[in-house]
């Protein structure tokens, strides 16, 4: 092995990769022609990049470590034609992305952690707990390998897959950086969203960045009781102390929030939910997206019937909320966080 610890280029902002060619003694404008077979064309190897002399290949080739995720597994539903990925990461664990296909762009639905340690009840992800944090490049590798498989752009990135993204904070906002960078793939700040359980003191930290993302709440009930027996993150932050950091977010960025709730039939879908989750986000600037939860194997949660998602949907905009129902996508193929890297996990034998 190399005698010192190489350096993972693709985590690296414009600024450091600068830094680096300055410190190689190369002249200034290599750093804008690494960066763009990084980020703009997503090379594999440094022998792609043809407009770089020889030696300096072999030279970055020794310094540098060059993340790239192998493919594990694909999925393609026959119902909306989303795909689900199985990505293997260089130490040999697997994480999963999502490209869903709207009329307004692709979308991807990117990993933050391996596993996940917030323990909600309803989620795939969670059963095994935190295997590690992902880095920033592997975070990026999710959404350029799908570019490259597909040969279709993307136009927005949520960080909703596996993971709390903001128990993962200085991984998440160097991605941010990196995946908005003009000089890569520059997606706008407005089409990123960004999903948190509630880590309130995250929140807080991330109100002042005076990002332009969107943050998407992890609410799944209107009173602390339900909230605890569905997420375990509920005893250590009230909803209210929750909701403060909301409005706190909205005042620091403009931007409203979106508040994502799982229904569960018999758990937190009833008429006096709908109420109570009324009376909690009334004057409150954000959505409420409306998810039928997903069900896994593991766990004894079941779907909401159609009507009563209907009827909770309307209750809702009776009192002045503004809500949508999530469209299923991908539900043949393991769609939703964690299922598929599971049944991959605890399969009987794998041939890797």
């Amino acid at each position: 092995m190399d005698s010192m610890e190489r350096v993972d280029i693709r985590s690296l902002t414009f600024g450091e990769l600068t830094e680096q060619v300055r410190v190689m003694g190369l002249p200034a404008y290599r750093a804008g022609q690494i960066f763009q077979w990084l980020h703009g064309k997503q090379a594999v190897s440094f022998e792609d990049m043809t407009n770089l002399p020889e030696a300096l290949r072999l030279q970055l080739k020794e310094r540098y470590e060059l993340v790239v995720l192998g493919k594990a597994d694909v999925r393609v539903s026959s119902i909306d034609g989303t795909r689900k990925y199985l990505f293997a990461l260089p130490d040999g664990n697997v994480i999963e992305s999502v490209l869903m296909r709207y009329r307004h762009g692709n979308s991807v639905c990117i990993s933050s952690q391996v596993g996940c340690r917030m323990g909600c009840r309803f989620c795939a992800s969670t059963l095994d707990g935190l295997e590690r944090n992902l880095r920033p490049s592997e975070m990026l590798e999710q959404v350029y390998r799908i570019i490259q498989d597909t040969g279709e752009r993307v136009s927005n990135v949520v960080v909703m897959g596996s993971g709390e993204p903001l128990d993962n904070y200085d991984s998440l906002l160097r991605f941010i950086g990196l995946v908005t960078d003009g000089r890569g793939l520059g997606i706008s700040q407005r089409n990123i969203t960004v999903s948190t359980c509630g880590l309130v003191p995250q929140m807080h930290k991330l109100a002042e960045e005076k990002l332009q993302i969107t943050l998407a709440l992890s609410l799944h009930a209107a009173d602390d009781d339900t909230r605890r027996q569905l997420m375990p993150v509920a005893n250590r932050y009230p909803l209210r102390e929750v909701l403060d950091a909301c409005d706190i977010y909205f005042q620091k960025t403009g931007r409203r929030l979106t508040f994502e709730y799982s229904l569960v039939r018999g758990v937190n879908d009833s008429p006096a939910d709908a109420d109570a989750l009324a009376g909690l986000l009334k004057g409150r600037h954000g959505h409420v997206n409306l998810i039928p939860v997903n069900p896994i194997r593991e766990r004894n949660y079941v779907q909401s019937e159609r009507k009563t998602v209907d009827a909770f949907k309307n209750h809702l905009e009776k009192n002045g909320i503004n809500v949508t129902i999530r469209r299923e996508m991908g539900r043949d193929i393991q769609g939703a966080c964690g299922q598929l890297r599971r049944s991959y996990l605890t399969a009987p034998q794998r041939s890797v």
